[in-house]
């Protein structure tokens, strides 16, 4: 009989015995070698040790404030009132952990707590029903579902350009980045895409297609992973009148913007669009577990989960009493914190900061964007626009920009977070009970990345050259297909 090898030990871990090289080195052979070496070339890869909720410490003893985490950490990190919570759950607890067929308590409270907070903003939920799953393209194929089961003779999904709606295939189907659709090809059949802000090319689509032939429209009130764009006033509500008018079933993705992010329960309401599927995600976790949530009328609901046909759509771990618990007292913190207004208060002081840094360093920066505590930061290119540059390379060079913006930010002390679908933007996305005192820190940290690099060829002259020779062999592996250049 083969003995074991010898196996990492939980306790070692948890007690750091198990050491930063150790961690970087089998992460680096056993995970995504490619993107941490990539990280690993910038220096900002980590693993990183926790000072406070809102506070980073790397390697190399550097403090770093955290902006980034794709607006997943709505408390920061390992918040005391949540790991208290935790702590007493995981004691005093004693309703099953899965409860897939059985009526469970934690997803009952918090199904029901989520449902009254939709219909205080949307009264016509009152009566919607909610889906858990783990994660955020999990709700979005959970949302198609629902609406393909309401409308099964409907062959097409409209989503818009510069959209993220995540990576598993359906999601995929509906996020038009040939950077990450491409190899996957053929992919969900059906799809269609609209340009961004455009109610009339909209209408000019849905008069091409026929509008009964349409399942769903699928929209983020404001695009995170497209550079925190926000459409145009008419935009939303000008959806919800054609979805409406046509019986076609309206997605709205808040697993970025909801639950407070951008200064709103739910943007899409706040702008207008009175939904009838809305997908959540990243806030519910806490920053500590995986949640996913699909709420839909209840309507279209029961015509994919009505009677017999009750198991057609499951998720082994989605209910959950870990991940619900943490989802009921994340949505308890945010409401008794009043979060939503407080990312709003801070947003506005945030957004006014990065514009005078703009006015300040106008070859840096090309556009601030910002919502609540979803800011943005897109920059001019590095190199001339005005270059001949074939397509590819120009991309890359774009994609270059953000890339070592980020690293400069990060020698300022700031994680920040890249947008998948803007080559030259750099989101931050602080949790939403940052501290006064260290928001203001935060910027004052962005305010002095900006005087260290005055234009956007400043970040790459303060780039070594050994660095971006080895950036540049790394990037020569990468795919060719580029996202269309937001520049």
């Amino acid at each position: 009989m083969t003995s074991l090898p010898p196996l990492i030990r939980a306790e070692d871990v948890l007690s750091e015995s198990f050491s930063a090289r150790q961690a970087r080195d089998l992460d680096l052979r056993h995970g995504n070698e490619e993107l941490l070496y990539g990280l690993n070339l910038l220096g900002v890869a980590g693993p990183f040790t926790r000072l406070s909720p809102w506070e980073l410490q790397d390697v190399n003893g550097e403090r770093l404030i955290m902006a980034a985490s794709y607006a997943a950490t709505p408390f920061g990190e390992m918040h005391p009132e949540l790991t208290d919570f935790l702590r007493d759950f995981m004691e005093q607890n004693r309703a099953m952990t899965l409860p897939q067929q059985s009526v469970s308590p934690w997803r009952a409270a918090l199904g029901a707590n989520l449902v009254a907070l939709l219909a205080s903003q949307l009264p016509s939920h009152a009566d919607s029903q909610v889906f858990f799953c783990s994660s955020g393209t999990e709700a979005v194929e959970g949302a198609l579902k629902f609406a393909k089961a309401y409308r099964p003779n409907a062959s097409y999904f409209i989503s818009f350009s510069g959209a993220y709606h995540g990576k598993t295939y359906g999601s995929l189907s509906l996020t038009p980045n040939p950077e990450y659709q491409d190899v996957f090809r053929p992919l969900v059949p059906g799809a269609l895409t609209s340009p961004y802000g455009n109610l009339e090319a909209l209408k000019t689509l849905l008069r091409r297609v026929g509008p009964k032939n349409v399942a769903a429209i699928i929209v983020e009130p404001i695009q995170g992973e497209g550079g925190v764009i926000i459409p145009p006033a008419e935009f939303l509500p000008g959806i919800g009148e054609l979805c409406r008018e046509h019986g076609i079933v309206c997605i709205a993705d808040e697993i970025q913007t909801g639950l407070g992010r951008t200064g709103h329960w739910f943007e899409s309401a706040a702008q207008g669009l009175d939904a009838d599927i809305i997908t959540l995600a990243k806030p519910l976790g806490g920053g500590i577990t995986a949640v996913g949530a699909t709420i839909a009328r209840a309507d279209i609901y029961k015509k994919m989960l009505g009677g017999l046909s009750s198991k057609r759509h499951s998720n082994t771990f989605g209910g959950g009493a870990l991940s619900m618990a943490v989802g009921l007292k994340s949505l308890e913190m945010i409401v008794e914190g009043n979060l939503p207004e407080r990312s709003r208060r801070l947003g506005e002081q945030g957004l006014a900061r990065l514009k005078r840094i703009q006015g300040r360093y106008p070859g840096l920066l090309q556009d601030v964007r910002g919502q609540g505590l979803l800011l943005a930061m897109q920059f001019h290119p590095m190199v001339a626009g005005s270059l001949p540059l074939p397509g590819a390379v120009k991309e890359l060079a774009y994609e270059a920009t953000a890339i070592l913006a980020m690293r400069e930010l990060h020698k300022s002390g700031v994680i920040a977070n890249l947008s998948l679908s803007s080559k030259r933007t750099v989101r931050l996305s602080p949790a939403l009970n940052i501290p006064e005192e260290l928001f203001g820190e935060l910027l004052d940290r962005v305010d002095d990345f900006a005087d260290r690099n005055p234009s956007a060829g400043k970040i790459m002259t303060n780039t070594p050259p050994e660095l971006l020779a080895r950036l540049g062999a790394f990037a020569a592996t990468k795919p060719k297909k580029r996202t269309p250049s937001d520049g």
